[in-house]
């Protein structure tokens, strides 16, 4: 039988262990946020909407943190996020959601952490076949990703090895389980996780969105390696009764020693996808190169290509990036809306990630 918990149980359990600790916290306490803004526009207009696009949003944060005996530490925090995205004056979008409430337990040697959470692994950048449990995007200047009720431990029986384990309550009420273990020697950075997940819905995993039918099993392997040049690899193997898909990553990165020197990175993933008698694959690149400009300046471009479709996706940014605030001025290129072979009426409705756009966008950090 499947385990079941309900949502308002879960978050009854953040607030018992509030509770339980609020007047040790009362003269720990700290307020961040995140306040971003952005104005879209783009030679591909959906039809009825405005060809300029702008987003408001703001993440508030709050922490309880209190330092123990003997380097331990127990800490609360809760951010909410909201966001709105209008197409000229129409609104187009409108998000008011939790975006982190967790407690934690953490000492020299263990990590505990249950309620909503950043879950995040693997050492690929672009094209991230473990991206299982996040939505970290690099061309996003925000960093930010959803997260996942869960509750994780991570052990550290020394400073080479870590121990993960967690459960995840997923939109159904249903829990899966995994695990994950990381070693560092001289040959590298190494990890292997394994994921099971017994619900019977629809799910559809990583950046790519790969769709998986009933319960499955995940187990993947990472590596990588720091020398001359970086190198590494994520390979992952998603299997249910029905299908069998294999991921693999390979990237790696150097920097030229030119100016303040630049950065370059390049990423190859190939899918491969057996579901009953059908069998498909697919193939991406991706090239990077990122160049600081002084001490506040920095310039990035990244390239994706998509092989199978013959399709390429194009992305530069400048940005300017103070103690508390960044300005980010972006130029896209991706294919149109007529270049899918998909009704209009299916795809996102927004500007983004279609034809040629350009972006501003402002950042403020408190």
């Amino acid at each position: 039988m499947i385990a079941r918990i309900s949502r308002s149980q879960y978050l009854i359990l953040i607030l018992v262990a509030f509770n339980l600790n609020i007047n040790g916290f009362a003269q720990s306490f700290s307020a961040k946020g995140q306040l971003w803004t952005s104005t879209l526009t783009s030679n591909d207009v959906p039809d009825g909407l405005s060809s300029t696009e702008s987003t408001l949003g703001y993440i508030p944060t709050l922490s309880l943190f209190k330092n123990l005996s003997n380097n331990q530490l127990v800490d609360i925090e809760w951010a909410y996020r909201l966001d709105r995205a209008y197409s000229g004056d129409s609104l187009l979008h409108n998000n008011e959601s939790h975006h982190r409430y967790w407690v934690r337990y953490a000492s020299e040697k263990l990590e505990a952490r249950l309620g909503l959470q950043k879950i995040v692994f693997g050492p690929s950048f672009v094209l991230r076949s473990l991206s299982w449990f996040d939505t970290i995007d690099l061309k996003d200047p925000t960093g930010q990703t959803d997260g996942v009720e869960a509750f994780r431990l991570r052990w550290f029986p020394s400073n080479s090895l870590s121990i993960w384990s967690w459960t995840i309550l997923n939109d159904q009420d249903t829990l899966s389980y995994g695990s994950r273990v990381e070693l560092s020697n001289s040959a590298g950075e190494w990890g292997l996780t394994y994921h099971q997940d017994p619900s019977k819905s629809l799910k559809v995993i990583g950046q790519i969105g790969i769709p998986v039918s009933g319960s499955h099993n995940r187990i993947a392997i990472d590596y990588r390696y720091d020398g001359f040049i970086g190198f590494w690899n994520e390979s992952a193997l998603i299997k249910s009764n029905r299908s069998d898909i294999i991921m693999a990553t390979i990237g790696a990165d150097y920097t030229l020693p030119i100016s303040n020197g630049i950065l370059i990175m390049a990423e190859y993933m190939s899918i491969s996808n057996k579901f009953d008698s059908y069998e498909s694959s697919q193939s991406y690149t991706a090239l990077m190169a990122s160049m600081p400009l002084g001490m506040v300046h920095q310039l990035m471009f990244i390239s994706q290509f998509d092989l199978e479709e013959n399709r390429s996706y194009n992305y530069l940014r400048w940005s300017s990036t103070y103690d508390h605030y960044s300005l980010n001025f972006i130029l896209s290129i991706s294919p149109k809306r007529t270049d899918y072979n998909i009704p209009n009426e299916l795809l996102p409705n927004s500007l983004a990630g279609f034809g040629t756009g350009l972006q501003f966008m402002f950042i403020y950090n408190h």
